[in-house]
C-alpha cells in the first residue's frame, strides 16, 4: 500500500526533488510516495532520485503504451515516444501475428504489442543479461524471451515466419554519447545507446538479416532521429526491403517500416 503522507510532508519531498534540479518535482514526489512501502522507503528513494538516477530505476517501473513495466537499475529505460513505434505496428500486423522483438531491454515493445493484438507468437531477444531478467517478468506468459546478440539465439525455425519484427536499435553516434544526459549516460547501458560512428551499425547488422527472418509481407520497424532517417532509410532498402517513414510531432518520433515484398504471383 502506497505510503500515506501529510500535505506538509509531501510538499518537503517535492522542494527536495526540486532542489536536486527535477523539473516534474511535485508529480515525482506523489508517484514516490505512492510506489514506497515504508515511510524509511521514500527517503532512500528521494535520495536516488535527488543524485540523478533515473526516475524510473528508482520506482522500479514505466509506464509504457498504458502498462506498467518493470525496469531494474542498469536496464534500458522505454521511452514514450516508442509508443508511436507500437502505433505503427498494430497497425500493420495480422491476425494471428509472429512477432519478434529484438534489442527488447525490458521487454516493454514485445509485451506491449502482445497485449494489443488477440493472437500473438512472442519472441524477444537482449545481449544484456540484466535486460533479460527484467523482460521475463514483463513478457511472463505471453512469449519468450532470449539471451543473445540480435537474431543468434532465436529458434531457427522462426526463419520465414515473422510477422513484425520490432527492433528498438541503438542510434545514438558514439560521438554523441557523451551528450545525453547523465540519466542515460551514466545509469543505462551503453550497448542500449550507442549506434557507432554515425548511429547505423546495429540497424545496419539487422537490416541484413532481417529478409530471411521475415514472413512475405512481413515488416520491420525501428526508431531513429529524424536527422537520421533517410540514411537509415537507404539501409533497409539495401537489404531489399520497402521502405517507408512515418513521424509524430506529438511524441518527437521517427519510425521507419521495412517491408519484405511478397512474391508475385505466376499468370498463366
Amino acid at each position: 500500500m502506497p505510503v500515506p503522507l501529510s500535505p506538509s510532508d509531501l510538499s518537503s519531498l517535492a522542494a527536495t526533488l526540486r532542489a536536486a534540479g527535477c523539473v516534474f518535482a511535485e508529480d515525482e514526489a506523489g508517484l514516490i510516495a505512492a510506489t514506497a512501502a515504508h515511510p524509511a522507503d521514500i527517503a532512500a528513494m528521494a535520495a536516488r532520485r535527488a543524485a540523478g538516477h533515473p526516475l524510473e530505476h528508482v520506482l522500479g517501473w514505466a509506464e509504457f503504451a498504458g502498462l506498467r513495466i518493470t525496469v531494474d537499475p542498469g536496464v534500458f529505460v522505454p521511452r514514450r515516444r516508442t509508443e508511436f513505434l507500437i502505433d505503427r505496428a498494430v497497425a500493420l500486423a495480422p491476425d494471428p501475428a509472429v512477432v519478434v522483438d529484438l534489442c527488447c531491454g525490458s521487454g516493454a515493445l514485445g509485451a506491449a504489442l502482445a497485449a494489443a493484438l488477440d493472437r500473438v507468437e512472442l519472441h524477444a531477444a537482449d545481449v544484456e543479461p540484466a535486460a533479460v531478467r527484467c523482460a521475463r517478468r514483463n513478457v511472463g506468459d505471453r512469449g519468450r524471451v532470449y539471451e543473445g546478440d540480435l537474431f543468434a539465439p532465436l529458434p531457427g525455425a522462426l526463419r520465414g515466419r515473422v510477422d513484425v519484427l520490432l527492433a528498438n536499435v541503438p542510434y545514438v553516434p558514439t560521438g554523441d554519447v557523451a551528450l545525453l544526459p547523465a540519466e542515460a549516460r551514466v545509469h543505462e547501458p551503453l550497448v542500449a545507446l550507442d549506434g557507432g560512428g554515425d548511429g547505423l551499425d546495429v540497424l545496419r547488422r539487422v537490416a541484413a538479416e532481417a529478409p530471411r527472418w521475415l514472413a512475405p509481407g512481413g515488416s520491420l520497424l525501428v526508431e531513429t532521429s529524424e536527422r537520421q532517417a533517410e540514411a537509415a532509410a537507404g539501409v533497409l532498402a539495401d537489404s531489399g526491403l520497402m521502405t517507408r517513414v512515418d513521424s509524430c510531432e506529438e511524441r518527437y518520433a521517427t519510425v521507419l517500416t521495412g517491408t519484405l515484398p511478397a512474391p508475385r504471383a505466376r499468370t498463366a
